[in-house]
């Protein structure tokens, strides 16, 4: 990293809501509290199902009294359905916020040169659009949605140049942070084994959304068992999916990877035996290094 790159983001959309009642909407629904989100602050989420399952994460923006929710653009339409089906007789106008474009400045020294407060999820208004310090960490630099026609202009104003879509990714891997559904089972994954409750995406004073007893349970019973962790290996990139192992016994599952490092889901049992008996954890034919990062907990 130069420090001196933006990162355009194709694979993310935007979903608009506005109408009188769409904070008491989405707090009902979602992970995060949003009475948080304000033009000067955004915040990380998740919608889960009833069971308390992942289903989408975004970040909430606000600008001209609306949401906006940076999300997966391949699961737009799925996440734009599960909202339309809860909003029953609410004040909410849903939309596609097919003007904005979405993009990150993986480098929090890079960051500075657009004025964004160094705070996680601190934000401001850039390019009649919205740009924030990453919520999750600030290591992750900033991140901005604002319309296409003047986005990628006013970025290189501010003296930076267009970079590829490896930067953000190797700063992503390397401190652990989990992207969407590529590190995620939908319908399968559980919150706080993938960094949810340190990286800010969890709050435990709001009140009742879907899937919180779930959520909750696991915290204040110390039913976390497995964590989303990253791993360092030499030669071919295990495929995601692929199964990992300590001394032939199920150790947990590679997820997403890049330039010999990458995320798994591992049983933290069997990272701490691997590391007492000095054993490899293998996916496949190739032997990971694992690495707690400095925010997860335990």
């Amino acid at each position: 990293m130069t420090g001196t790159s933006y990162v355009m983001l194709s694979d993310r959309g935007v979903i608009t809501i506005a109408g009188a009642d769409r904070r008491a909407f989405l707090q009902g629904l979602v992970s995060n509290d949003m009475d948080k989100v304000a033009p000067d602050r955004v915040v990380w989420a998740a919608l889960l199902t009833p069971q308390g399952k992942y289903l989408h994460d975004f970040f909430v923006a606000e600008r001209d009294d609306r949401f906006l929710l940076d999300c997966e653009a391949d699961r737009l339409m799925d996440l734009g359905r599960t909202l339309h089906k809860f909003k029953l007789r609410a004040d909410v106008d849903l939309g596609i916020g097919e003007e904005y474009a979405l993009a990150a400045i993986p480098d929090p020294q890079a960051a500075a040169r657009i004025n964004v407060p160094p705070e996680p999820g601190a934000a401001i208004a850039f390019a009649d659009g919205v740009a924030w310090t990453d919520p999750r960490l600030a290591e992750m630099g900033g991140r901005l949605l604002a319309p296409k026609t003047g986005l990628e202009e006013a970025l290189t104003a501010c003296g930076l140049a267009k970079g590829g879509r490896a930067e953000y990714d190797s700063v992503r891997l390397a401190l652990g942070i989990a992207d969407g559904s590529r590190d995620m089972i939908v319908e399968k994954s559980i919150l706080l084994e993938n960094g949810f409750d340190e990286l800010g995406g969890v709050d435990w004073d709001k009140g009742c959304y879907m899937g919180q007893e779930l959520t909750a349970r696991t915290k204040y019973r110390g039913l976390i068992k497995k964590r989303l962790m990253p791993v360092r290996f030499d030669g071919v990139a295990p495929v995601s999916g692929t199964p990992v192992t300590l001394d032939g016994k199920d150790a947990g599952e590679m997820r997403s990877s890049l330039d010999g490092q990458g995320l798994a889901l591992l049983r933290l049992d069997k990272v701490a035996k691997a590391d007492e008996m000095g054993m490899p954890l293998l996916a496949g034919e190739t032997a990971l290094i694992p690495r707690r990062p400095d925010w997860m907990a335990g």
